[in-house]
This record gives C-alpha cells, structure tokens and sequence, in this order.
C-alpha cells in the first residue's frame, strides 16, 4: 500500500542548522499545525533555539511557509507542548490554541543545570503564548514558572508533543499537560545521574488561564525514573501515561493511570515490557470510533530506528505493532488525528541520522483499527 509522505522541516534549510522535538496538532479551522525546535547553530540541546511551526491545509501532504512562533532571545525555547481548546458551538470563532513551552539561556546545558549551577533565572522556566486565529498569530509569552515547578527541581521540560484537554464528567475541559523534572542529589554525587528523574503532570481548570502540579512521581529508587512523557484520556476517562526510562528496570517504556484527571496516579508508573523501544520519547493518541489506543517510538530495542505505531484493544494492558515505517534511523514523534478516515505521524528520520529531517506520513485508520490489526 502506498503511503503519502511530506517533509516539513529539513535539516540546514530556513537558516536552522536543525530540527527537532516535533508537535503536532489539527487547528480549530481544520488545518495541521506541525511545531519543532529549530536550532539555529546546531543539532545540540541548548543554545540558540526557537520553536518554530508550519501549516497545512491539505492534511499533511503538503506544507506552507515557516513561522517562529516563540523564541528567548539567543538563548532556548523548547520542547512545545499544544493543545486546542474548543469554541463552545464547535467552530473556529472563539477557539484557541494553547502552547506551552520552556526556556533556559544559550548556556545552560542540561549537565549544567542537574549539578545546580545555573541561577534561576538562567534555568529551566515554563511559559505559555495562546493563538486565537489556529496559530497564524500569537500572544506574547507569559510565564509560569511559579505554579508549574518547584522551587527545589533543577531540570524541567513539558511532554514535548501534543498536550490533552479531558472530555468526560467531571473533568471535561481540563488541559493536562504531563512533564518531568529533576530532583537534587542525595548525598556526595552531583544529580546528573537517572535516578534523580521525576514526573508530574500541569493541571488548568480555566482553559490556561492558571495551572497547578497535578500528580508528581520521583521515587529516586533507580527501578523506574519517569522522563519525558506523554498521555491519553481512555474511552473510560481515565488517562493513561506512558513514559521514557533509562533506570535498572530492563525495560525502556513505563506507564501509569488516573481516575482523578491527571491530580494523581492509582499506582506508580511501571515497566511495561510489550513496548519494546530504545531510550526515546514517544507519543500516545486515543482514537475514537473504534476506539483504539495508539503509541508510536521507533521499534528496534537499543537504537533509534524503524519507527512502528503499535495499537492496544484494551486501554494500555496489551499492545500489538500495526504498522512500520521503514528501517530507516528514526527517534522523537507526535500522533494527530487528521480526518476520520486519517491518522498523522510527524516524527524525526533520515538516511543516515535520525535528526535530518522531520517528516509527516498519512496513514488509514482503518489500517490500525481494523481485522488485520487485532489478529497481529
């Protein structure tokens, strides 16, 4: 089966020596929006980064000029965490789109920051800019940072990927935005070390207005340390999570739950070994009509390669692979729903390094959903 592929950020093009950290949501007026680090100087973590986006009305088969959406200065904007928040009669009038993001100075690697020798205000800080047009303008940015993380954490980044506003009693219209943390250290080390990785979760009640710390899971056990996570709001209307590990669990892929919309977790996250994976961020997405919870990372079990979407028919107890990409170098990735008949994956790949490009595939839903799919 053919499948249409588009390529919306490519490495050394725009005047970014790189792009990474895709995000990706449909827009209020029914256009994608694809977001991504761009990395002015090189594919480096820190320095001069600005979140930058561009728009689709065609569902991702092809991809209009690019847009800086937030940048600090030459310093790092990162990790963009979007969520659109609906007009209450369903149309584009009245709707928005919420991003939040992180920021910290040019220098302040994440080494840096974890051994506490970054001030504050060179730090990790939260930030939010909303867009009432699907993301052709946008407001200024407006910090954070003293609702969305404790003055004791020291690294700190939002999901990255699409961030999820609930839609179930009694929680309907909560944005929940999952992130992770770092803890000081223990005794004589110097906090770079796994086990100092935490999760939490943002929590706002007002369209993102105001945010508080939902649940927080930092046990710095070394078993299971929670990183970069993302989540879904199951049929039932619990959320599931699912997280990045690098801790002694042999596993690379943890989860969790809530009953209480992302205020805590029933348990804390454990390993969860039929998501075979190399140590990476993911993406989760529920899908409705048939409902069917989707998880896409790339599948080898050590290096960052051939992306695969596996799906669960049971709300995360099971898991399936459903479709591969190809085997060529792949790592980060963002889930959207296009359409009814069309699923979209905006992840990292490339010929010989998975950070060439981000590219954007369609795929059929019933190609995930169907027969085939539930007998792999």
């Amino acid at each position: 089966m053919p499948y249409e592929t588009s390529v919306p950020f490519s490495a050394g093009s725009d005047g970014y020596a790189s792009f990474r950290i895709p995000a990706c949501v449909r827009a209020p007026d029914g256009s994608l929006l694809a977001f991504a680090e761009g990395r002015v100087d090189s594919s480096q973590d820190t320095g001069h980064i600005e979140i930058v986006s561009r728009r689709s009305d065609d569902g991702g088969r092809t991809w209009g000029d690019l847009d800086v959406v937030a940048s600090y200065g030459t310093g790092t904007a990162g990790n963009p965490s979007p969520v659109v928040v609906p007009s209450p009669d369903g149309g584009a009038d009245g709707a928005r789109i919420v991003l939040v993001f992180v920021t910290n100075a040019a220098d302040a690697t994440e080494e840096r920051i974890r051994r506490g020798e970054v001030p504050p205000e060179d730090g990790r800080r939260v930030w939010i800019q909303q867009s009432t047009d699907s993301g052709a303008n946008w407001s200024s940015a407006r910090e954070i940072t003293p609702s969305a993380k404790l003055p004791h954490w020291r690294w700190y980044a939002t999901t990255p990927g699409h961030a999820l506003r609930l839609t179930t009693h009694p929680y309907d219209g909560r944005l929940v935005v999952p992130a992770n943390h770092s803890l000081p250290p223990e005794g004589g080390d110097d906090g770079t070390d796994g086990r100092y990785n935490g999760g939490h979760d943002l929590l706002s009640d007002d369209g993102g207005e105001t945010w508080r710390i939902g649940y927080t899971d930092d046990n710095p056990d070394g078993w299971v340390n929670v990183n970069e996570t993302t989540a879904a709001q199951l049929p039932d209307g619990r959320l599931y999570f699912n997280t990045r590990t690098e801790a002694i669990a042999p596993e690379h892929r943890a989860d969790a739950r809530s009953e209480d919309g992302g205020e805590t977790l029933l348990a804390p996250f454990e390993p969860q070994p039929q998501l075979v994976a190399p140590v990476v961020e993911a993406s989760v997405l529920q899908l409705r009509d048939p409902d069917v919870l989707l998880f896409s990372a790339p599948g080898d079990p050590e290096e960052r390669r051939r992306m695969t979407l596996r799906a669960s028919f049971d709300d995360g107890v099971t898991w399936r692979a459903v479709h591969t990409v190809d085997e060529r170098p792949a790592a980060y990735s963002d889930l959207v729903r296009v359409d009814e008949g069309t699923l979209g994956l905006l992840y990292e790949t490339g010929d010989e390094s998975p950070y060439a490009t981000v590219a954007f595939r369609r795929i059929p839903v019933a190609e995930l959903t169907g027969s085939a799919a539930r007998e792999k």
